[in-house]
C-alpha cells in the first residue's frame, strides 16, 4: 500500500533527476525527523547545563541577582515548533551523499580543534557542541540511511525510530521548562527529585553529552565513508576525489583556527560556515553532481536555521571562562589583601 502512494509522486518523468531525492520520501522524511528531534535534545541539555552553571555560581556570589532571566533562558514556543518543522524539511532534502560529507568534515574539524584548544578546553568544547547542531542531525540521518540500506520494510523502523526521538526531545524540551521555572525553589527546600538529581550530579551532565556525541560521530563516519563509496566504480575515482577533499580541508582547518583566535565567537562561527560549506560547493562543482551542489546550498540554510537561534548559546559559552578569570583574580586579591591586613595586626 506505501508502495502504491509513492509511486504516485512525480519521478524524473516530471522533475529533472537531480531535483528527485535520493531515497524514498517517507524514508526521508523519517530521517530528517530523527535529526531534527537529535537537534532539539541536545540544544535543550545545552540550555539546562548553561543555567545549572550559573545558578552555582549565584550560590558562591552573594551580590548576584536571583531574580535575573538571562536571554539564553528563552523557552521554545511557537517559534520553536516552526523551526523543527523546517529543519525536518531541510534534512530531509539532503541527500545522504552531502550528509556524509558534513559528517566528515564536522569531525575533522572537531578532532584538530580539540588539540589545538589548549587552555580554552572548556569553552571550545561548549562552542562545539553548539556548532554541531546541523552536523549532529546529518550524523544521524546519514547513519539511518546506512543501516536501513537495502531493508524491505525499512520505513516501519525508521517510524519507530522517529517515534522514540519525538519521545526524547518533548522529555528534554519538559526537563527545560521544568529547569527554569522551578529548579531554584526545588533546590533549596530538595523535595524534587529531579532538582536534587541535579543539584548533586549536573555537573555530569557536559561529559555525558560530550560521551554521546563521540559515539554517534563514530558510528556516522563508518556510514559516511561507505556511503560515499558507493557512488564510486573503482579505486581511481576514490582516489580522485578522496584526495582534494583531504587537502581542501585541512587547509580549511588551519585558516579556521586562526580566524577563531581573531574575531568575536559568534562572527568567527559565522564566517566558519561560510568557508567550509563555499570550499565544499566547489568541490562539488569539480567532482560532484548538481544534485549536490543544490543540496549544500540546503546545508546553508540548515546550519545558518540552527547557528543564528543559538547564537546566544554561543556567547554564554565565550564568556563563560572570562568570567571564570575574573573571580579568579578577584579572590587572589582578597586572599593576598588579608594576608597582608594579617601581616600589618602582627
Amino acid at each position: 500500500m506505501l508502495s502504491f502512494f509513492t509511486s504516485l509522486i512525480p519521478t524524473s518523468y516530471f522533475l529533472p533527476g537531480w531535483l528527485t531525492l535520493d531515497a524514498n520520501p517517507v524514508d526521508s522524511v523519517l530521517q530528517g525527523l530523527v535529526g531534527a528531534c537529535g537537534i532539539s535534545v541536545l540544544c535543550s541539555l545545552l540550555r539546562v547545563h548553561l543555567f545549572l552553571e550559573e545558578s552555582w555560581k549565584d550560590k558562591d556570589d552573594k551580590d548576584s541577582s536571583s531574580q535575573k532571566t538571562p536571554s539564553h533562558h528563552r523557552r521554545p514556543g511557537l517559534f520553536g515548533m516552526l523551526h523543527f518543522v523546517i529543519l525536518t524539511g531541510l534534512l530531509a532534502i539532503v541527500g545522504s551523499r552531502v550528509a556524509a560529507l558534513v559528517v566528515l568534515e564536522f569531525c575533522l574539524r572537531g578532532v584538530s580543534g580539540l588539540f589545538t584548544a589548549g587552555q580554552e578546553y572548556k569553552k571550545f568544547l561548549q562552542q562545539l557542541l553548539v556548532q554541531s547542531q546541523f552536523s549532529l542531525g546529518c550524523a544521524l540521518s546519514c547513519s539511518l540511511s546506512f543501516l536501513h540500506k537495502g531493508a524491505s520494510h525499512s520505513w516501519l523502523c525508521l517510524l519507530l525510530a522517529a517515534a522514540l526521538s519525538w519521545f526524547l526531545a518533548r522529555q528534554a524540551t519538559w526537563l527545560l521548562h521544568h529547569v527554569l521555572a522551578l529548579y531554584k525553589l526545588h533546590s533549596s527546600q530538595r523535595y524534587c527529585g529531579i532538582c536534587i538529581s541535579l543539584l548533586t550530579s549536573g555537573r555530569s551532565l557536559l561529559p555525558m553529552l560530550c560521551r554521546t556525541m563521540v559515539i554517534t560521530f563514530s558510528v556516522a563516519v563508518v556510514a559516511a565513508v561507505s556511503i560515499i563509496n558507493q557512488h564510486f566504480l573503482s579505486a581511481t575515482e576514490a582516489l580522485r576525489f578522496w584526495t582534494p577533499l583531504t587537502i581542501c580541508y585541512t587547509l580549511l582547518v588551519v585558516y579556521m583556527q586562526e580566524e577563531q583566535h581573531r574575531l568575536p565567537s559568534s562572527q568567527a562561527v559565522l564566517n566558519t560556515v561560510m568557508v567550509r560549506l563555499g570550499g565544499l560547493m566547489v568541490l562539488m562543482l569539480t567532482v560532484g553532481r548538481w544534485a549536490d551542489v543544490l543540496h549544500i546550498l540546503m546545508c546553508f540554510l540548515g546550519e545558518a536555521g540552527c547557528l543564528i537561534p543559538t547564537m546566544d548559546l554561543l556567547d554564554a559559552a565565550s564568556s563563560q571562562d572570562e568570567e571564570d578569570y575574573t573571580e579568579y583574580v578577584k579572590r587572589e586579591h582578597r586572599r593576598r589583601s588579608q594576608a597582608q591586613e594579617k601581616k600589618h595586626h602582627r
